[in-house]
């Protein structure tokens, strides 16, 4: 019989679980870990870094957003029987351009692209003919650099557009602007992917450079976007451009909206119309006269304004030398975009007589019949001033001071009238003050040497030196003696009219009374006489009676110490018939060089329009 055993205790110690990991489960954790941090990394990556660049990508999948360009309003001019024409309108051209993240083969797409733009390229730009898809190299350094990626290379048409399909994340690259209706059809019959067209508008200008510094030109600016610049264009820029609008509207994986969908849409508005006062056929003849007349006489330049005198409308105003506005890039000097009438402030010479007597006849100081003695000189200080004819002509009268020009008969007139009221009335002729006319850019004209207090700054302002002015000024305030005294506000813009319908007209506007009634018909009737019997008998009209004024003006230095010997600013200013004056003409003339005076090279042309403008007027003969 088996002997019995006491059972073994069972020690529950030796059969708990071991807490140690085994170290192949240890690195396996520590594998996950990091993957798991890698993975969290990149995530936080592209959804915070890069998320601007996904949203685009998912943007250009699900959502349409395409802004909508405001067409440019017009700038119209009236012709001679009543119709409206265009100086500034729009013409609408392609813009070639690509996507290309939907490009599928950018070398034959640069190939086939490349191959139909040239044939709108001129032949001075014509590129080398581009390589064929056989030949290009599968790998290659972009266009314009060389193999090292740093020395910028001569580029051809292929070469620049592969350059720009080779951007994979790149949702928009223009290619080519202003390509004709034939090109495009083309680009749109090669069923290229990723390759797309635009109607763009762009800026035409039928009347070329007749008209070229009041309407200026519209030009790409610094943001990429055209903008007005110079005259019409750059003032009313904001006015001509209008609002831009956008559609925004969600699609589906395949680009269609989805009509549950957000959407969104914000009408465009179109630029308004800028209608002048300027009148197309007077524009034509008198800007057409001016340019034959500063070749004729071999001038640097010339500047032309005709004026109405009772409303302030601008009827032409052009300068010489003038641009095409259509090719605004092809100048040799900026300058040339400048309306000289508004800009270049200069001189005037004798045309500041009438004004200075005016002011004098204004405040009793003379008569037109006031005589005094001329001598052949006057020293005030240590300058001696003398008449432009260096001679002395005795016992004259006011009348006569105007009809010969006399320099010392105007001194004279400073003498009676004082230095502070010749001031006062250069100051209420408009002189060193802007007009207001509706351009880009406007001089103010410089008079402050009359501020000093001096006799001698008094004495040469009075005949016109020593003080500057534009031609815009001193058409003005002719227009001033021409209206009964009655400064009008010259103005080129007739009225406004928004795409909705409004029209907003231009206010005609009363500057202020400069002098009386009384005294601008004296002075009109002294500046008949001067017509008729001193140095602007060209500008007479058979028929009528017409008044006005020559000035030939020394140039200052380029330093500003004295005066050029051999070059004179020249201008005369009239208007007519006498009577009861339909317009102002003022014609400027730099360094004309078959002859320094007004009367042969100004004088004939404002002669010339006025005879145009009383037939073209109908206005009927008053002698």
């Amino acid at each position: 019989m088996p002997t019995h055993q006491k059972p073994r205790r069972r020690d529950y110690r030796d059969r708990a679980p071991s807490t140690t990991v085994p170290p192949r489960l240890r690195l396996l954790s520590l594998a996950v870990l990091a993957i798991t941090i890698l993975f969290v990394a990149r995530l936080g990556h592209l959804q915070i870094l890069q998320r601007g660049v996904y949203d685009a990508l998912a943007s250009g999948q699900r959502e349409l957003y395409r802004e909508l360009f405001p067409e440019r309003g017009d700038i119209l001019v009236t012709d001679q029987d009543g119709t409206e024409v265009p100086l500034a309108t729009n013409q609408f051209l392609n813009l070639v351009w690509a996507e290309p993240r939907r490009v599928d083969d950018p070398i034959r797409t640069a190939q086939v692209l490349s191959e139909i733009l040239e044939r709108e390229v001129s032949e001075s730009e014509n590129a080398p003919t581009p390589p064929s898809v056989a030949d290009a190299p599968s790998t290659s350094p972009p266009a314009g650099e060389d193999a090292t990626g740093n020395l910028p290379l001569a580029t051809s048409l292929y070469d620049d557009i592969l350059a720009k399909l080779q951007k994979p994340d790149d949702p928009y690259e223009p290619i080519r602007r202003k390509v004709s209706d034939e090109t495009s059809a083309e680009v749109e019959r090669a069923n290229l992917p990723g390759i797309h067209l635009l109607r763009e508008e762009f800026r035409l200008y039928p009347e070329r450079s007749m008209a070229a510094h009041m309407t200026g030109f519209v030009s790409e600016d610094e943001e990429g976007g055209m903008s007005g610049k110079y005259g019409i264009e750059g003032h009313f820029d904001d006015t001509l451009r209008g609002t831009p609008g956008f559609v925004f509207s969600e699609l589906d994986v395949k680009g269609r909206w989805i009509s549950v969908g957000m959407r969104r849409h914000d009408p465009v508005q179109d630029g308004a119309d800028v209608v002048l006062t300027v009148d197309r056929t007077i524009q034509h003849v008198a800007c057409t006269a001016l340019q034959e007349a500063v070749e004729r006489h071999q001038a640097d330049g010339g500047s032309l304004v005709v004026l109405n005198p009772k409303t302030g409308a601008i009827l032409a105003m052009c300068g010489a030398p003038t641009f095409d506005p259509n090719a605004y890039g092809d100048v040799e000097s900026l300058a040339v975009y400048n309306n000289q009438p508004t800009f270049d402030a200069y001189e005037p010479g004798s045309v500041m007589k009438p004004l200075v007597m005016a002011g004098a006849l204004d405040a009793g100081s003379v008569t037109p019949n006031t005589t005094y003695n001329d001598t052949a000189s006057v020293t005030i200080d240590r300058f001696t001033i003398r008449n432009s004819d260096k001679q002395g002509h005795g016992i004259q009268t006011m009348t006569q001071v105007l009809e010969k020009s006399l320099n010392i008969g105007m001194i004279f007139v400073m003498r009676q009238m004082g230095g502070e009221k010749l001031t006062e009335y250069a100051h209420r002729f408009g002189l060193g003050a802007h007009t207001g006319v509706e351009v880009a850019a406007e001089a103010s004209g410089d008079i402050s040497s009359l501020d000093k207090g001096h006799e001698v700054y008094w004495a040469t302002a009075s005949y016109g030196q020593g003080v500057t002015a534009t031609l815009m000024q001193l058409v003005s305030a002719y227009g001033a003696l021409a209206n009964n005294g009655a400064m009008m506000r010259p103005h080129m813009v007739k009225e406004t009219r928004t795409a909705d319908g409004t029209v907003d007209e231009t206010e005609i506007e009363t500057v202020r009374q400069v002098v009386s009634p009384h005294t601008a018909q004296l002075t009109t009737a002294m500046l008949v006489s001067v017509v008729e019997n001193g140095h602007s008998k060209g500008a007479q009209v058979p028929g009528y009676y017409m008044a006005g004024k020559t000035g030939t003006a020394q140039v200052a230095g380029k330093d500003g110490q004295g005066y050029k010997q051999d070059e004179t600013r020249v201008t005369f200013v009239g208007y007519g018939p006498a009577r009861n004056p339909a317009f102002v003409i003022a014609v400027r003339m730099d360094h004309p060089r078959t002859t320094p005076w007004a009367e042969g090279t100004v004088v004939p042309v404002a002669g010339e329009i006025a005879d145009f403008l009383m037939d073209y007027l109908a206005i009927p003969p008053e002698r």
